[in-house]
């Protein structure tokens, strides 16, 4: 009885040890399964307002508000008014978030609850993009008999262009092109690394090679 379970045993183990090798995350292609994910989130605040302005005092709350959420590039603004005739609230928040390089949207997302008589809603919507299930080695590399490339294949080069794009929206639908070229725009860039000033250590290295 006991060398007829050893011998069960032996036979079986091969098959474990291939049953094994199929687990993890299952890439056939060139193409990663890790690709980033874009997800946006609205922050609000609302503002009371004195006719067609905003009230006194909620210029300086609203710049503290974005202040606090550090508004930058990539950030979507827009104003959530009933009054269709309250052009100079659009005046003043966009006063305080041109400070941004930011310009206002034409349409504000919807959000939970209505906006209040005598006020108006700022929304700041925010994207990020991240690749989820990043690192991978769920799936051992060697033996590999169904032909998988890595499982953390993509989750390198994924990743930093999720964390490098400015706006994780253009992952999305990326920025329209422009008929206009302008040179000094696309040199810009040359320029900025031409006129930087020599650091230190560059500045001994020249002086180094010339004794």
């Amino acid at each position: 009885m006991l060398k007829r379970s050893i011998l069960i045993a032996t036979t079986l183990a091969p098959a474990l040890a291939l049953g094994a090798c199929s687990t993890g995350t299952k890439n056939r292609g060139l193409e990663s399964v890790h690709q980033p994910v874009v997800s946006r989130t609205d922050f609000v605040f609302d503002v009371n307002t004195s006719g067609n302005n905003l009230a006194p005092g909620e210029a300086q709350r609203l710049a503290g508000w974005m202040q606090s959420l550090r508004l930058g590039y990539g950030d979507r603004v827009a104003i959530d008014d009933p009054n269709p005739y309250g052009n100079g609230i659009r005046d003043d928040v966009q006063s305080q978030i041109g400070r941004y390089g930011l310009l206002l949207s034409d349409e504000a997302p919807i959000t939970g609850a209505p906006v209040q008589p005598g006020m108006v809603r700022v929304v700041v919507s925010r994207m990020k993009a991240v690749v989820p299930g990043c690192p991978d080695f769920s799936r051992v590399s060697q033996p590999e008999f169904e032909s998988n490339t890595s499982s953390n294949q993509g989750c390198g080069i994924n990743s930093n262009l999720a964390a490098m794009t400015a706006n994780p929206g253009d992952l999305v639908r990326g920025q329209p092109g422009s008929g206009v070229t302008d040179p000094a725009q696309s040199t810009k860039a040359i320029e900025v690394y031409r006129k930087a000033p020599a650091s230190a250590g560059a500045s001994a290295g020249t002086s180094g090679g010339k004794n």
